[in-house]
């Protein structure tokens, strides 16, 4: 591990001063920025390197329109006015890849393959682990996000996904927010309430 520590103006743009965002200005993300993104999130850790995380990102009027009708009311507005949609999904046939992802271990696959349960399991958890490190990235990035849930999921796998094997976890909003459409951050718990150390 590698000596040091991120320097604190890094804490506040990732964490203290990052806030989930629902008014964006017109500002364009680029597919270049997409493709740093994808790159830093990948390297977070998975269960078994497996990476079943899949991001489609939706940039253009026509794709998010697909998207319109399976959002719920109340984030619609945001949704619709985002420069860019991020789908973050799980692939159920992500043992597929571990050819590539742990090429020197041919049992790793076998550690899945059939088990449909535990399947299931390990692609809804490692993809939103890595949904979170997609969080990180992107405000490292300079960019701001609005991670939500408020999907008709089969909807939008029915749109998107028919035919595969990724289905949707959630969505996150993605693009430059408006800071004063901003409201005071709400209150947090602090450590005695939900952490303990024996």
């Amino acid at each position: 591990m590698m000596n040091g520590i991120v320097n604190d103006k890094s804490f506040d743009i990732i964490f203290r001063d990052g806030r989930t965002h629902g008014v964006w200005l017109d500002r364009p993300v680029s597919e270049i920025t997409l493709q740093a993104l994808s790159e830093l999130l990948s390297l977070g850790p998975t269960a078994a390197n497996g990476s079943p995380g899949r991001f489609l990102f939706l940039r253009s009027n026509e794709a998010k329109e697909r998207l319109r009708s399976h959002l719920s009311a109340g984030n619609l507005t945001q949704t619709m006015t985002a420069p860019v949609v991020a789908f973050v999904c799980y692939d159920l046939a992500f043992h597929d890849k571990f050819e590539t992802l742990w090429p020197d271990n041919e049992e790793v696959r076998a550690w899945f393959e059939g088990n449909e349960e535990k399947l299931l399991e390990a692609a809804f958890r490692n993809s939103t682990l890595q949904g979170a490190y997609m969080i990180i990235a992107v405000r490292a990035l300079g960019l701001d996000c609005g991670p939500m849930s408020g999907i008709d999921a089969d909807g939008v796998n029915r749109e998107f996904f028919a035919n595969s094997t990724i289905r949707v976890n959630f969505l996150c909003n993605l693009g430059h927010g408006d800071p004063a459409a901003l409201p005071p951050r709400k209150p947090r718990l602090a450590f005695d309430d939900t952490a303990e150390v024996i």
